[in-house]
């Protein structure tokens, strides 16, 4: 759940990256409006019996939860053994159908949270985009209804085939539908597709079986078939109909292409999981710049009058604008070459995703909030029926790189061999270079790839015939002949490009040598920092209140503001498990420095070694939490230090965020006393739904601005409590977005950080600002 508004204006910008940190609605609050750039994900992970009356003071957790914790391993024991007393045939289950998807739906979609519910839509959005690689497709219409949870996406392919599969007695468009494995997406001289994203024949089935209701249209030879399903069973045959328009609200009727309708089964997935438009809207702009030819059209709808479209509209290589001149300008484009039914989506008020300059126009996208040394260099080439795109870029203004894999327009977020070969290829090529221009003199070490990659943003699309991918989520690209042909591309094609152009040869190697240089300077400060931890023979941070246990598992440490809060927390805590560390005022924005100046800073310098973090970027196999919580006051300051204690991990050690060990706190914003009662309340919504029904002057409501007014035993019971608090779990969902929003928030370019403010100002009412 979000913070109770957002306090002033100066500080809208901390307010809104924040405001991505609640996909959760416990106790009926609904989620806030979604933002452009929304990257960064939170999932509510433990909330019990908040808001309910406040319990008597608790006596302490130590020895009761040891006692708790031996009872419970006692009667597991118990269990298992009476279990393996009857341990027979008739406990082994043969699940039938599609009955496996929904028993483990999390082995087909990753969770049953957003990002699973979005994985459905990716599944038919990817066999869209199948016809489109196939060049049997040309535009695609993606529909999200918000009150009801419909998902609509139509393409102008080919159409599933509706003739009856000799294998199975039944309709090829029934048994795709409602077998595994049954697709024509194998490979060989009996598949359907030379290149496409779907490889196992599971993704359609999969939507099927999750879905409570599912709509399949074909149009095709003539004929408009259609067939329904509900969780995974067909509801009848195929039926004909008049040949009617395929997108609601067009007139247009196509001559061919799919049609799939589906509302997800609220019974599998969680209460609290709904749609995010700006997740699908950033999915679908990516789909458009890695597929140039192709026109996707995209809209949301909430029920409400005048907003069919919500959130920022993004379209025909503009970024961010929206409105009836973008609008006209979406019309103007599609209406000479697309189709009847491309022009009055476009001119009906429809996004409009269309990139003719491909990846070279991905790369500019972005590298939109930085400076390029310049013009992207962006080339293709086929080799053994393999394709590989490559379009890069060097910034002088950025500290980072931002390098984006697909494979056969899927998106591999944990990169793969294509990546791996691209790193080597940039490596080896810049160095060779390096050394026949004499930048790099006889003797000198070798230029490591990350100094080399600084600022560079980059996208590598390969078009695989086979790929072995990891899992039906497709993360990770396992071919090992990929990165043989993608780093010899690569190396060729950067080093001519380089060549050609010998100024930004020396541009590019100036920047990695001050690399090297700042690097080199970090070093030797972070020495200093670990000689001055030896010599005073405290190898950890003088406020921090360690805990006892050395099982980081089960481990967890507090980043507070300030003493006072520092001090409430230290007291409340579970000495065992819990640890603290008080940080004073704000710390360093990393987003403005390099990383000489962190390791000088006492507060980074602290967090670095009280966390265990290791070196920036490296894996820190000895960070000694399993989770690190921030937990910051209720107000304005609070939530600009949450951002800047997120700014420091997310560039420092973003794998904490892959992993899973970054959480926020969330304390209660109010207390409400009636009389002997007491009730906490989290958010705005609560405290007035709580006071609604009592009588003016029968109750007393308590404002916490800050955590040192709390007493210890209510910090417990509402925020530390493992039982009764609430944790929001940070992860990464689009690294790229999510490290735009970081910059355009901390960094120090003020036109656009103004330009987000102006633009998402209007969401607040006067009486939502503190001032």
């Amino acid at each position: 759940m979000q913070r109770a508004g957002m306090r002033q204006l100066r500080q809208l910008g901390a307010r809104l990256l924040n405001a991505g940190l609640s996909n959760s609605a416990a106790q009926g609050v609904p989620p806030p409006a979604s933002l452009p750039g929304q990257a960064l994900r939170a999932t509510q992970v433990a909330a019990a019996q908040r808001g309910g009356l406040c319990a008597p003071a608790a006596t302490r957790r130590h020895s009761t939860a040891a006692a708790a914790t031996s009872s419970a391993a006692a009667e597991q024991l118990a269990a298992d053994a009476a279990a393996g007393s009857n341990y027979g045939a008739q406990q082994i289950q043969v699940l039938q159908g599609l009955e496996p998807v929904r028993k483990r739906p999390g082995m087909y979609i990753g969770s049953t949270g957003q990002r699973g519910l979005h994985h459905l839509v990716y599944e038919i959005l990817d066999n869209a985009i199948d016809e489109v690689q196939a060049g049997f497709a040309s535009e695609v219409f993606v529909e999200l209804d918000l009150t009801t949870g419909t998902v609509t996406i139509s393409d102008n392919g080919r159409g599933i085939p509706t003739d009856v599969h000799p294998a199975t007695g039944k309709s090829a468009l029934e048994t795709v539908l409602t077998v595994l494995h049954a697709g024509g997406k194998f490979g060989g001289e009996s598949s359907g597709y030379s290149v496409s994203g779907g490889l196992h024949g599971v993704g359609v089935s999969v939507v099927n079986a999750l879905s409570k209701d599912l709509e399949v249209t074909v149009w095709r030879g003539g004929r408009q078939l259609s067939q329904s399903f509900s969780r995974g069973m067909a509801q009848g045959g195929l039926t004909e109909a008049p040949a009617g328009p395929a997108v609601a609200g067009l007139a247009a009727v196509p001559t061919r292409g799919t049609r799939v309708r589906f509302v997800y089964d609220d019974t599998i997935f969680s209460k609290t999981a709904t749609f995010d438009p700006d997740t699908i809207r950033s999915r679908l702009r990516e789909l458009a710049f890695l597929n140039s030819r192709a026109t996707i059209f995209f809209r949301a709808v909430d029920g409400k009058p005048d907003k069919a479209a919500l959130g920022n509209g993004s379209s025909n290589g503009s970024n961010g604008s929206n409105g009836a001149t973008q609008q006209a300008a979406d019309a103007a484009a599609v209406a000479g070459s697309a189709s009847v039914a491309a022009a009055e989506a476009a001119a009906a008020g429809w996004e409009v995703f269309h990139y003719s300059g491909g990846l070279s126009e991905y790369v500019r996208y972005l590298n939109r909030d930085k400076e390029p040394i310049h013009e992207p260099f962006v080339f293709s080439k086929q080799v053994d029926g393999y394709t590989v795109e490559v379009a890069m870029q060097w910034c002088g203004d950025a500290f980072s790189d931002t390098i984006i894999g697909f494979v056969n327009s899927i998106k591999t977020i944990d990169g793969g061999t294509h990546i791996d070969g691209t790193k080597t290829a940039l490596t080896r090529t810049v160095n060779s270079l390096a050394r026949k221009t004499k930048a790099l003199k006889e003797g000198e070490a070798n230029l490591a790839g990350e100094y080399i990659r600084e600022g560079l943003g980059a996208v590598v699309s390969v078009k695989v015939p086979n790929p072995e991918f990891e899992g039906q989520t497709k993360t990770r690209l396992g071919n090992p002949e990929v990165r043989r042909l993608v780093e010899g591309v690569v190396a060729s094609e950067v080093a001519e490009a380089l060549e050609m152009e010998p100024t930004t040869l020396n541009m590019v190697l100036a920047k990695a040598m001050q690399a090297f240089r700042a690097a080199e300077a970090a070093k030797k400060a972070r020495e200093l920092v670990r000689r001055k931890s030896v010599l005073t023979k405290s190898t950890l941070p003088g406020k921090l209140a360690d805990c006892s246990s050395t099982n980081r598992e089960e481990t967890e440490i507090f980043l507070v503001e300030g003493d006072s809060a520092g001090g409430s927390t230290k007291q409340a805590r579970d000495r065992r498990t819990q640890a603290v560390l008080p940080l004073r005022g704000k710390i360093l924005n990393v987003e403005r420095q390099d990383d000489s100046k962190l390791y000088k800073n006492n507060e980074i310098a602290n967090l670095i070694v009280g966390l265990g973090l290791g070196l920036k970027g490296e894996d820190s196999p000895s960070l000694r939490y399993g989770k690190v919580i921030i937990l910051t006051d209720a107000d304005v300051d609070g939530a600009h230090i949450r951002t800047l204690l997120l700014t420091f991990l997310f560039r420092y050690q973003r794998a904490l965020f892959e992993r899973g060990h970054v959480y926020v706190g969330v304390p209660p914003l109010y207390k409400l006393e009636m009389g002997r009662r007491s009730q906490y309340c989290y958010t705005e919504e609560e405290r007035t739904a709580a006071t609604a029904q009592l009588t003016p002057g029968s109750y007393h409501v308590q404002r916490f601005k800050g955590l040192g007014e709390m007493m210890p035993e209510q910090l417990w019971q509402t925020t530390l409590n493992p039982a009764t608090r609430t944790l929001r779990k940070l992860t990464i969902e689009d690294a790229a977005e999510a490290s735009h929003m970081f910059a355009l928030l901390m960094g120090d370019k003020v036109g656009p950080r103004r330009e987000l403010i102006e633009r998402h100002g209007s969401r607040l009412s006067l009486e939502q600002l503190d001032i």
